[in-house]
């Protein structure tokens, strides 16, 4: 028995655990690190691999299919083969159809998924609800909220956070407090996230006093300020030129433990440009470091922006070069800064050298980066180009706005390019994003000309003017 007790002994000392119990650990002085273990992995032990995800046949093809109505038919072939849809399958049609705001077939397919009792997860209708209000289709996304629940699905915090943000981002603050007041009856308990978005509706408002009430609130009802919490208020202060009181609240963050992050810092120094103080903007940025906080891409995009801004574009690449020798690789947000500047300046023509240099440096362009492209080119009426650029963006999977469809469409009938104005209004037609008034005024004086029709092919253009004719306010001839 003594041998055994013994054995025991050394073998738990072996490892570290019988010398010390846990509870000595937090009992130790502060300049006294715990004994190390003695226990090592042996070196040629690895984690196995993780196991390859399966691929889902249907999934694979509709990544390939850019046009919905073909991604729908496919959806349906398999159907027809027998194959039994279930969840991944009906989300990835459905985020794929919200993406060009087909959202009568997305109400069909969740039509599907209640009829045939596919069982689902809350993830799907928060993407919902924010495409929807992204499509400015907010009483569509409040009543999505409203029927998770007759799909088995249970709704949490998150989408209730998801539906307020988007009656904020949509200006629909008091509706959004309606919902906020209302949580507990829905089973919500809210969090700092609930608060901030109720704060940040404030804010946009221009009540900052509401703001700073729901601000104390949050403590009288045991919520801790979080760091967005403080860059909210501080942003407002900031865009108001009052930066005596931001730098108060800045310190008050810090005084109760909070520690600013590159955002705080970066909402600061925009502040400081705005009113002229660049340099001072630039010292910030350089002490941020001293005070526990590294820079980041944004306090760069911040002085870029403010260059760029005041027509100092060469100072900007300054900026650039600077941060690279320092190695931060430059993101979409500060190839963009340059972009949207040189475009706004008519010199889209060094804009898209930009956009070249970018994806050399194996950075893609993002959707901001082709509208500003496209419609840089419109502005300095280089509409070929504008439409070679439209068309990457759609072969890359970004969709433009409908602003930037329409601004195509005026330039192309300008240049009586019809075919090419065509083609554009059927991308639009694809994403049933609508042209606005000024676009089919374009389309119908280039079809009409001195009371005659053009010697063009009518057959895809007639039934789209004709369908839309009534609903916009222009003169335009008789198609016959």
């Amino acid at each position: 028995m003594l041998i055994l007790r013994r054995q025991k002994s050394l073998l738990l000392n072996s490892i570290g655990i019988y010398r010390i119990p846990f509870q000595s650990y937090l009992k130790l002085p502060s300049n006294q690190k715990a004994p190390k273990s003695t226990h090592q992995r042996p070196k040629d032990a690895r984690k196995p691999p993780p196991k390859p995800r399966k691929t889902i046949p249907f999934i694979a093809q509709l990544k390939e299919i850019d046009d919905p109505d073909a991604a729908f038919r496919l959806f349906v072939d398999h159907e027809d083969m027998g194959f039994n849809h279930d969840y991944p399958t009906y989300s990835a049609l459905i985020y794929k159809l919200a993406r060009s705001h087909r959202f009568d077939v997305v109400e069909s397919l969740l039509n599907r998924i209640k009829e045939n009792d596919v069982p689902c997860g809350e993830t799907i209708f928060i993407a919902l609800i924010q495409h929807y209000g992204k499509a400015n289709l907010v009483d569509n996304a409040i009543d999505l909220f409203r029927r998770i629940p007759t799909f088995n699905c249970t709704r949490t915090r998150q989408s209730f956070n998801t539906i307020l943000d988007v009656l904020v981002e949509n200006g629909r603050l008091s509706e959004a407090i309606g919902f906020f007041k209302r949580a507990s009856e829905m089973g919500f308990r809210p969090n700092s996230v609930s608060f901030n978005i109720i704060i940040k509706g404030y804010c946009k408002n221009g009540q900052f006093g509401e703001g700073c009430k729901v601000f104390d609130e949050m403590l009288e009802r045991g919520v801790l300020h979080s760091i967005v919490t403080y860059n909210i208020l501080i942003g407002f202060l900031g865009k108001n030129h009052d930066l005596d009181r931001a730098m108060t609240l800045f310190e008050n963050m810090i005084r109760r433990g909070k520690h600013p992050n590159a955002v705080t810092y970066a909402l600061l120094m925009d502040s400081l440009c705005s009113i002229g103080k660049y340099v001072e903007a630039k010292k910030m940025m350089f002490d941020m470091e001293y005070r526990g906080c590294k820079p980041h891409v944004v306090n760069f995009g911040v002085l870029m922006s403010d260059r760029a801004r005041r027509g100092k574009i060469e100072e900007a690449r300054d900026l650039l070069v600077e941060m690279k020798r320092r190695r931060y690789k430059p993101d979409v947000v500060i190839y963009n800064i340059f972009i949207n500047y040189l475009c706004a300046e008519g010199r889209a023509t060094e804009a898209y050298k930009v956009l070249v240099e970018m994806q050399v440096e194996g950075c893609k362009p993002n959707s901001a980066t082709y509208r500003m492209m496209v419609d840089g080119f419109c502005k300095i009426k280089e509409f070929g180009r504008a439409l070679r650029v439209f068309s990457a963006m759609l072969s890359s999977k970004h969709y433009p706005r409908a602003q930037t469809f329409s601004s195509l469409i005026v330039g192309l009938c300008e240049d009586r390019k019809l075919s090419d104005a065509c083609f554009v209004l059927g991308e639009m037609e694809k994403r049933n994003i609508g042209l606005d008034g000024e676009g089919w005024e374009a389309l119908v004086r280039i079809v009409c000309v001195g009371g005659a029709v053009c010697i063009v092919d009518l057959d895809q253009l007639v039934p789209l003017v004709v369908q839309e004719l009534e609903e916009v306010e222009v003169e335009y001839c008789v198609l016959f």
